[in-house]
């Protein structure tokens, strides 16, 4: 595994479309890794391959119980990602993200999912997420079609060091 440069902002490849995976190669595995391994080193909760300067619809996240530090982090990994359904709820949050260091904005976002793909071998999967993990997804599903949090933000600024702390990508 190697750890791959965050791409930052005015990069275009963070603006294009990404394109559908076909092919579940050892490069397309390596990738995989690579991702993994550079969204913890970060450290981040979640990552797209954009951010990586990859133009193809894979994202993974990794993150935990919110009300329990102890509990093991799940990690996901999305290939050509869809959501097929959304709550009517929406939830205004605070966001950042590693393509767009030093800022931060709330944004609202949906608090319920099902959303659909193929994991990183190109088998279905199909997850419910709810509340933190669902926005997650949402942040870097938009970054597959590129979008970032700052456009969909209704307020960003620059975080304090305190802020940087409590705020997840």
């Amino acid at each position: 595994m190697a750890l791959r440069e965050i791409v930052l902002v005015p990069d275009p490849v963070l603006r294009r479309k990404a394109n559908k995976v076909t092919t579940f190669d050892k490069s397309f595995q390596q990738l995989v890794d690579d991702m993994i391994e550079t969204m913890r080193a970060a450290p981040g909760v979640g990552l797209a391959a954009p951010q990586v300067g990859i133009s193809q619809r894979l994202l993974v996240m990794e993150f935990g119980d919110e009300e329990d530090e102890e509990a093991p982090k799940k990690l996901f990994v999305f290939v050509n990602p869809e959501i097929v359904k959304s709550s009517e709820e929406k939830v205004t949050g605070v966001e950042a993200c590693l393509s767009v260091p030093g800022m931060a904005g709330e944004v609202e976002r949906h608090q319920t999912l099902v959303v659909k793909g193929l994991n990183r071998f190109g088998k279905p999967v199909k997850h419910k997420l709810e509340g933190w993990t669902a926005r997650i997804f949402q942040h870097e599903n938009d970054h597959l079609d590129g979008v970032l949090f700052t456009d969909r933000a209704t307020k960003v600024w620059q975080p304090s060091e305190e802020e940087i702390e409590n705020i997840h990508d």
